[in-house]
């Protein structure tokens, strides 16, 4: 084998050995590249899901002050309701006893 051939053999693969190696990386790159935007768009998707998150949590926050609301007020008629209920029998019981006919 003559030297020249052996050149040129060992300049086609280094060559041939280049383009592989930058091929390889370019591929890598890109596959770089699309996971970027895929972790981009879960970010985007995690965001979107925390905000919904946060307004449900206040609007269930708000149903549970005006729930709470609600029942303060429902015990508080309760209590007026036993206060005339206690005034009415008390009234009764005058009543009969003041009553000529009973």
């Amino acid at each position: 084998m003559s030297t020249i051939l052996i050149i040129v053999i060992a300049v086609v693969v280094l060559i041939v050995l280049a383009v592989v190696l930058l091929g390889g990386k370019r591929k890598r790159d890109e596959r770089d590249q699309e996971k970027r935007v895929e972790a981009r768009e879960h970010q985007d998707q995690a965001q979107l899901r925390s905000t919904r998150a946060d307004k449900e949590e206040a609007a269930a926050k708000e149903q549970h002050a005006r729930a709470e609301r609600e029942r303060a007020e429902a015990e508080e008629r309760s209590q007026t309701a036993r206060r005339e209920r206690a005034a009415a029998e008390e009234h009764s019981g005058q009543a009969q006893e003041l009553d000529p006919d009973r």
